[in-house]
């Protein structure tokens, strides 16, 4: 699902696993954009980051593999 942009905060669906992953960090190298996904369980801040690269369409952006899960549009 294709949002208008990645944001610190939101909250997106696994599609493999179905566990569910905070925004922690956005941040840009070179000609790219990438997420770091912290898992928004009690224990997440042990838990280890997943960086995913944003990838951009024309209807906006997304993170392979994952869906966005909150209501409302950003």
């Amino acid at each position: 699902m294709a949002v208008k942009s990645v944001q610190l905060g939101q909250v997106w669906r696994q599609d493999e696993s179905g566990q569910d992953y905070l925004v922690t960090k956005v941040y840009s190298e070179v000609f790219s954009h990438y997420a770091v996904l912290r898992p928004a369980e009690v224990t997440a801040p042990d838990a280890p980051t997943v960086r995913v690269k944003v990838v951009k369409s024309a209807d906006g952006v997304a993170l392979p593999g994952y869906t966005f899960t909150q209501e409302g549009s950003f």
